[in-house]
């Protein structure tokens, strides 16, 4: 379970097969589970958005505890024997079959509700250990971006065949006919339970450290009450300590605004197909399905944030799905004859900047806890996980809610192939000034962000020598300069020594 062994092509394949799930059952879910719920199930915009907004809010708060709950896991029986991280993959292999009881038709409310919130426990349940694994498995940033790298190409491969496969159903079965959508689940839930199942086979974690045996070795001594509240405090207080790392809350900054963005762009936009551009929910699929172009974006990527760091990266596909906004903008407010080639060219390009928001931040994640370690001298990737998938949980049910009600209060009719003029210009802003604010908000961000693989390399190698050496006074000028902007510490702080006061700091006698 523990032992050391290469970073292989076939084992990072195998470690990201894991993402087809986490890309392609929340691509299927942002992109049509309201318009299923609203057109078929006889839900109303409200009722459909407060599903996944309620399930999410719940989980986010279960997945709080789930990242510091798998850091200790490996003191009990189970974690012992198969690992802290990689068990919650074994037992949430068969479990990923609960995704194909989302797409029955006829059921109530309640019973969506219910299997909605299963299956978001379940997914963090898997993804919160999942995440932490490259950082388990090697300290190379080259190692570690194979791994990010084939995980971001198999997420893509998953987000193309869960946009493509439901087209082609819909297609097939026709536009009004819900079977489309639940052949799409049953098909997906298998493939995401053998994903899930051979990444566990193939991963391995970390050696335990000997913090770690020290605290196994320790006598089980019974806590009282006030001891467990005072932990779960203390369990609050190191979730708000990661906020302390200036790299991370940029990290967080960039990945929550623009994942909801994307998330905006998802949930309404076969809305807009149908109801503002007058084409079938089949054609979206296909626009969607466009993704496909994020296969070789994904490799190229992997190549592109060696040589010029995240930062670049995240301006260039920010402002390529700026530009495609743009473009549809132009479509809907001047329809032409060309209008469904235009629209395929845009679906592409939009895809290609979608790939790269996707790929940068979880090829980033592997790298922060390093910068941690100079700050808590601890290993705390559960940690970061947890908050990371909390803040993403809360703000995509925040955003899905607040589509739900501008939907309703700006006039949409549940079941109705025709929309008032209302509900129309609610989608289309929805789709243009939502999506480019946020993208914006991310943009600026990313602008101040300095994580790359130059400055991760000054930064570990400053951490090993301080293991090594405490030399604290020993620090290179450049290097220091690095550890201060990524930590957002002075050096003096973070090592206990005095502060230099400022050279034109004037003596007071």
């Amino acid at each position: 379970m523990t032992r050391k062994k290469n970073i292989t092509i076939p084992v990072s394949i195998g470690y990201g097969l894991t993402d087809i799930m986490g890309g392609g059952a929340f691509t299927v879910i942002g992109a049509w589970l309201l318009f299923y719920y609203t057109t078929f199930v006889g839900l109303s915009p409200m009722e459909a958005a407060s599903i996944v907004a309620i399930a999410r809010i719940v989980d986010a708060v279960v997945s709080l505890f789930m990242g510091s709950f798998t850091d200790h896991f490996y003191k009990n029986y189970f974690g012992k024997k198969f690992g802290r991280r990689r068990f919650f993959l074994l037992i949430g292999a068969p479990l990923m079959l609960v995704y194909a009881l989302l797409w029955l038709d006829g059921m109530s409310y309640g019973f969506y509700l219910a299997v909605y919130l299963a299956f978001e426990v379940i997914a963090a349940m898997v993804l919160i250990p999942w995440e932490t694994l490259p950082s388990e498995m090697t300290k190379d940033f080259n190692a570690r971006t194979k791994l990010s790298t084939c995980r971001m190409f198999l997420s893509a491969s998953g987000t193309f065949l869960a946009t493509f496969i439901p087209g082609v159903l819909i297609a097939h079965f026709g536009e009004h006919n819900a079977n489309a959508y639940f052949i799409n689940g049953i098909v997906f839930a298998v493939a995401f339970m053998a994903c899930v199942f051979i990444s566990w086979k193939v991963t391995w974690e970390r050696e335990i450290t000997p913090e770690m045996l020290a605290e196994l070795e320790k006598d089980n001594v019974k806590t009282s009450w006030l001891e467990k509240m005072n932990s779960i405090a203390m369990l609050f207080k190191d979730y708000a300590s990661t906020l302390k790392v200036r790299a991370f809350r940029k990290h967080l900054a960039i990945y929550l605004f623009s994942f909801t963005a994307k998330d905006v762009y998802n949930t309404v936009f076969v809305f807009f197909c149908v109801y503002c551009l007058n084409v079938s929910s089949a054609l979206a699929g296909t626009l969607l399905s466009m993704s496909i172009v994020g296969l070789p974006v994904t490799l190229l990527a992997g190549v592109a944030i060696i040589k010029y760091g995240p930062s670049r990266l995240y301006m260039f596909g920010y402002s390529v799905m700026l530009i495609c906004l743009g473009g549809l903008f132009l479509i809907y407010q001047f329809p032409t004859d060309n209008k469904v080639m235009l629209l395929l060219i845009l679906a592409a390009a939009y895809q290609v900047g979608r790939c790269v928001l996707e790929f940068t931040p979880w090829n980033v994640f592997p790298f922060i806890p390093d910068i941690d370690e100079m700050i808590s001298h601890q290993r705390r990737e559960g940690l970061f996980a947890a908050v990371m998938t909390f803040s993403r949980k809360t703000t995509v049910a925040i955003a899905t809610f607040a589509v739900g009600l501008l939907l309703q209060s700006g006039g949409f009719v549940k079941g109705s192939q025709v929309q008032p003029q209302e509900a129309i210009n609610t989608i289309a802003m929805l789709l243009f000034v939502g999506t480019s604010v946020l993208l914006l908000f991310a943009f600026w961000q990313a602008t101040t962000f300095h994580l790359n693989k130059k400055t991760h390399g000054l930064f570990v190698a400053e951490v090993e020598r301080m293991k090594a050496t405490h030399d604290a006074k020993g620090i290179a000028p450049e290097t220091q300069a690095v550890v201060e902007d990524l930590t957002g510490y002075s050096w003096a702080r973070l090592n206990n020594l005095p502060e230099k006061a400022p050279e034109n700091a004037v003596t007071q006698l």
